[in-house]
């Protein structure tokens, strides 16, 4: 091997070289990462702002049964000016200003005893309408959970596969290493040794971009833990475990009675229909009683208190307001039909997605078995190739062959391996639990 041969082999090996201060800074577990993500991610912060909003609706709605209470107080001072004049009887000067001082306080109640089946609708939106956020919240959670469960997977087949490109640069090297012995012992050509320096040159250029690809994973997973720079994923023997035979049917039915999408859009639409009755509310009377007491004292009585009582039942009926009634009752059941189709159509589609996912997941699995068989053979068969090849029946060609099979076969395993637990994930979201 000349001078400019092995000067590109030290290039390739600086450029492959990890780059310093390359060390990660933190590392998690999937639990630890779902749950960061969690309290940090706007998708479930959101949800859960919603849940807390629908309580305090649905406090409010219950607070519409309840008597209005009101107090208030006040003071004044009153003084009017006018033109002095004589007193007839004593005849000294009189001024004509005048003033006076009062004081006066109230309590006033108020209870609404009929609104026309008001209440009692947006008691029932507002239940179906927290019953929705709550769903909802279960959704933004087991969503999140599979984004943060696919970043941390996507981080961990990343780190991987740079140990598959390692493995793979480690043979290129020592097939390059052989090739260079049989060159300088005259019983292989050079372009032997040629062949070799570029498979390992391929090798490394695979290594430098499977290193890329896995900063880009690990900062994209320290993003969705709440951390800035890059965050390392936590490998766990669990993973690899492959669950038997999925029951498709106990699945689906499964879905159906649990999916937190269509609990979701039900709750929407049981919401829209309370909130039709509400506004079909303003075509009965309402019935309401107000009582009212208060004290007044004055500078003028020596601030003695006075008291005031009044009671009084009022009744409204409301019997012509211009149709805005008929435009309230008519948008409510056009968003109750829109949330309906909502509903109807979030069933087909959990199914849908089920179908496709349990496709994937089978997919997956056999997949798994298939490129284990493959690793194994790949591996045996470059054993042959490389012996051959020491002895003078095999070519470099065959070798290298045998080579770049082993590397795919590897790549394929961990994609296959990863491709499974991508299609779980997105199976427990859909059904919001896990398997």
């Amino acid at each position: 091997m000349n001078r400019a041969e092995r000067f590109r082999i030290m290039l390739l090996l600086t450029l492959a070289a990890p780059p310093a201060g390359a060390a990660q800074e933190r590392a998690v577990t999937l639990p630890d990462a779902i749950r960061l993500s969690e309290r940090v991610q706007p998708l479930v912060v959101r949800a859960r702002s919603e849940v807390e909003t629908a309580a305090a609706r649905r406090r409010n709605a219950w607070g519409a049964y309840l008597p209005s209470l009101s107090a208030s107080s006040s003071a004044s001072n009153f003084f009017s000016e006018g033109a002095s004049r004589i007193d007839p009887v004593t005849g000294l000067l009189i001024s004509g200003n005048s003033s006076n001082q009062s004081i006066s306080t109230s309590l006033s109640a108020s209870v609404d005893l009929f609104t026309g089946f008001r209440r009692g609708a947006e008691m029932s939106a507002v239940r179906a309408g927290q019953s929705a956020a709550e769903a909802s919240l279960v959704d933004a959670r087991f969503q999140q959970a599979l984004t943060t469960t696919s970043q941390f997977f996507d981080a961990l087949a990343a780190r991987q596969l740079v140990g598959v490109r390692e493995a793979s640069v480690r043979r290129a090297e020592e097939q390059l290493k052989v090739s260079v012995a049989k060159l300088r012992a005259g019983s292989a050509t050079r372009s032997d040794s040629l062949r070799s320096l570029v498979t390992l040159g391929n090798a490394r250029l695979e290594l430098i971009d499977s290193q890329t690809d896995l900063a880009s994973a690990e900062a994209g997973l320290g993003r969705l833990v709440g951390e800035i720079g890059r965050v390392r994923a936590v490998d766990d023997s669990v993973f690899y475990q492959v669950t038997a035979t999925i029951d498709s049917a106990a699945v689906q039915a499964d879905a159906e009675a649990r999916s937190p999408r269509i609990q979701s859009a039900a709750a929407s639409a049981t919401a829209a229909r309370a909130s039709v009755r509400a506004s079909r509310s303003a075509y009965w009377p309402t019935l309401a009683l107000t009582a009212n007491t208060a004290w007044n004292a004055s500078g003028s009585n020596d601030y003695d208190l006075l008291n005031q009582r009044q009671v009084s039942l009022g009744l409204r009926w409301n019997l012509f307001d211009r149709f805005d009634r008929e435009l309230a009752v008519a948008e409510r059941e056009a968003t109750l039909d829109v949330a309906l189709a909502d509903a109807e159509d979030a069933r087909r589609q959990v199914a849908a997605e089920l179908i496709s996912r349990l496709a994937e997941l089978a997919a997956a699995r056999a997949r798994i078995e298939i490129t284990g068989t493959s690793v194994a053979a790949a591996t045996e068969d470059l054993r042959v190739q490389q012996e051959r090849y020491r002895v003078g029946a095999s070519t470099i060609v065959d070798v290298l062959t045998s080579q770049e099979a082993l590397n795919q076969a590897e790549v394929d395993v961990v994609v296959a391996r990863f491709d499974y637990l991508r299609a779980r994930a997105q199976l427990e979201a859909l059904l919001g639990r896990t398997l």
